[in-house]
């Protein structure tokens, strides 16, 4: 997979994050239809227009608070592992300076027992830090050779334990600040969605009607994008099966394909047989999924966000894939649209915050966005302009 991996720029146009199916397109067009429906004079209800452009943006800020939950977590996750290592860790540490500790002590002990000069092991057990004990240079020139032993032994407990404990502090820090990272983002989730359903919530069953009639006119236009795109798809890969059939008479050989059937261009390595045996091993599971519930945050398996399921489906494939759409969309080869592959992965908007998985002829299946499911649908589901980026991650 490392072979294929190019890094690739997030696109430059205006952020924006999908707006879920129903709500987008159909406001859309209701505002576009029902303009002379506005609130009357006098009235303080906003009008569709304005309903459907702050629906967009709340739907739109919270996929991007949802990407950034995501993101928040999986490095809370992280942190907190680190953490835990790290109190083990000075657990362990704080366990072997006690030991040199009492080493330490049975010297002094025995010292002032027998009278022998000056206790000089109890003048280390004084020290508070190893620079400290290295003053005492003086002393360490009366000690026996055991004693010298103990001493070091104790210094080197003491310092790594206090290192560990300063990088525990450390982490622990990080791990309060991932933590609030991780609150804000979800809040932030939460209430652009409240506001998003309080204000579609305010349609009258008119409005709603249309908006159904509307997004079903959608819906039968993204398809038909998709059976075109299908049928370019099929005369590409034919022209390009007739080309290498050609050659290789002119050549005395024989025709290769790949197992995909497509070869790809200069710039792009094609499908080959072991992209597409892992590629149908993630469709099956990506279609197992279908009809589970979106809920932002989720992995599965009961239910999932978008990259949520992307990650999980290639997981099925033996392939890891990052956790955020912002990192996945990096996790592989750009490919056109029109050279797009089963499996491959299509991102959305141009801060890349959507994602479904390819499932060939212009569809692919997702999780939409809260109050749906995972389906099956047209990549041209939310127009053309909607589409970012095509990637092949294995």
């Amino acid at each position: 997979m490392a072979s294929h991996r190019k890094s690739r720029t997030p696109g430059t146009r205006v952020a924006g994050i999908r707006t879920p199916a129903l709500a987008t397109a159909a406001l859309t067009s209701v505002a576009l239809l029902s303009q002379t429906a506005d609130a009357a004079p006098g009235d303080d209800r906003p009008s569709l227009e304005e309903v459907e452009k702050k629906v967009g943006d709340l739907y739109r800020q919270a996929e991007s608070a949802t990407e950034k939950y995501n993101a928040a977590k999986e490095k809370t996750t992280k942190q907190r592992k680190r953490v835990d290592t790290l109190l083990d860790d000075v657990a362990q540490r704080t366990q072997k300076l006690n030991e040199a500790r009492a080493e330490l002590g049975s010297y002094a002990a025995a010292q002032y027992r027998t009278g022998a000069g000056m206790p000089d092991t109890a003048t280390f057990l004084l020290a508070e830090t190893p620079q400290d004990v290295f003053d005492q240079r003086q002393v360490l020139d009366r000690m026996t050779g055991r004693q010298k032993a103990a001493v070091d032994d104790y210094v080197t407990q003491q310092t790594e334990t206090m290192k560990k404990r300063q990088e525990a502090t450390e982490s622990l820090r990080t791990l309060t600040e991932t933590q609030g990272d991780l609150k804000t983002a979800k809040a932030t989730v939460q209430k652009k969605l409240a506001d998003a359903r309080e204000l579609l919530s305010k349609l009258t069953a008119e409005e709603k009607a249309r908006l159904a009639a509307i997004e079903k006119r959608k819906q039968e236009e993204a398809a038909r994008k998709a059976a075109e795109l299908a049928r370019q798809q099929a005369e590409q890969q034919a022209e390009q099966q007739q080309e290498r059939e050609e050659a290789a008479q002119q050549g005395g050989g024989t025709s290769e394909s790949s197992g995909s059937g497509s070869t790809g261009s200069a710039d792009t390595p094609p499908a080959d047989s072991s992209y597409a045996a892992k590629a149908e091993k993630a469709l099956a599971f990506a279609r197992a999924q279908i009809g589970k519930p979106y809920v932002w945050g989720a992995t599965g398996p009961g239910s999932y966000d978008c990259s949520g399921l992307t990650q999980a489906a290639w997981k099925a494939a033996g392939v890891s894939l990052p956790r955020t759409t912002y990192d996945q969309v990096n996790a592989g080869t750009t490919v056109p649209v029109s050279q797009a592959q089963p499996g491959d992965l299509v991102f959305f908007y141009d801060d890349v915050t959507h994602v479904g998985i390819y499932i060939g002829n212009g569809m692919m299946i997702h999780a939409p966005k809260p109050g749906t499911y995972v389906r099956e649908e047209s990549i041209y589901y939310d127009g053309d302009s909607a589409i970012h980026s095509i990637v092949r991650p294995a």
